[in-house]
């Protein structure tokens, strides 16, 4: 599977207007925290999973299958790779003082949802978004366990719970579900379904465009450590993934589909996480926004070196 960098990159300036609108309608005013806020729920709980519902096909392929388990064992991997390099990156020793927990949860966990998800689609199409969808579930599991102990130090009912009822996990098992068994659900629940997750990619990085509205750049130029720490995540994650899957010959699908998803900048959900959870709230929404306005610069260069 090719990567035609002239494509991805002009494909990367449509979805880099889309983020200027997200960031003007912040400075009009036109959209306010409380909505954005609604908006990012309505996405993670609504049209995220319809999006990920529908991308299975309407008929069974084995090749389409084995895609789907490669990106999951490749999610799997990825996630305890990176776990154990945060641990080794931001651990006790060489990392002093606050925001070590922020720092590992930034290099593990970056915002494969919001925007990983509409650039895969528009860079790889079909093939790309089933091992996505595989990737996924790896993804939203650690990120509903492993993040929120990260923060909480303690597993709960309720962090369990997390994992089994998140919407997006759902989504991608019964669209699994009904593609092995060869059901085909009527043309107007598919179109319906079709309608309301292709509203995934605009809102999502209109959200992205707003949190980085509200972002002060002249005092994050300061902050030092947190660019440190975003340049970690976006130069480490992409390099190691790239090698690893590699070295263990995964479909060249997955590889591209995985690399290219770690060289996106920090998810954005480590500022809910860190305010729902007693984190450092306020630092970890400067980390997202130093991690998103860096990744306009590496994550090209990024692509350039692993997929070009």
């Amino acid at each position: 599977m090719d990567v035609e960098l002239s494509t991805f990159y002009a494909r990367l300036a449509a979805i880099g207007l889309i983020l200027a609108l997200g960031f003007l309608l912040g400075k009009l005013k036109l959209i306010s925290t409380e909505t954005n806020r609604e908006l990012t729920n309505l996405l993670l709980t609504v049209f995220m999973p319809a999006s990920l519902f529908i991308a299975f096909p309407s008929e069974y392929d084995e090749s389409t299958l084995n895609l789907f388990f490669a990106g999951l064992v490749a999610g799997i991997i990825v996630m305890f790779m990176l776990i154990i390099l945060s641990k080794i990156a931001f651990n006790k020793l060489w990392f002093k003082g606050g925001l070590r927990y922020e720092s590992q949860f930034a290099l593990i966990f970056n915002n494969a949802t919001f925007l990983g998800y509409p650039i895969v689609v528009n860079t790889f199409g079909p093939s790309g978004i089933i091992a996505y969808c595989g990737f996924i579930i790896a993804f939203n599991i650690a990120l509903f366990s492993y993040g929120i102990w990260l923060f909480e130090r303690k597993i709960s009912v309720k962090l369990l719970r997390s994992i089994v009822t998140n919407p997006n996990i759902i989504a991608v098992l019964l669209g699994m579900f009904l593609f092995l068994a060869g059901i085909q659900l009527p043309s107007f629940i598919t179109d319906a379904v079709g309608y309301v997750g292709g509203a995934t990619t605009p809102l999502s990085i209109i959200c992205i465009g707003f949190m980085l509205s509200r972002a002060d750049f002249k005092a994050l130029i300061k902050k030092w450590r947190l660019i440190v720490v975003a340049l970690v995540q976006l130069i480490l994650g992409p390099l190691t993934t790239w090698g690893l899957l590699t070295a263990l010959h995964f479909p060249i699908e997955v590889i591209q589909v995985c690399t290219l998803i770690q060289a996106l900048p920090t998810a954005t959900s480590l500022g809910l996480f860190a305010t729902k959870y007693g984190g450092n709230n306020i630092e970890s929404s400067e980390l997202v926004t130093i991690s998103t306005l860096l990744s306009v610069v590496t994550m090209p260069l990024m692509i350039l070196v692993f997929l070009g």
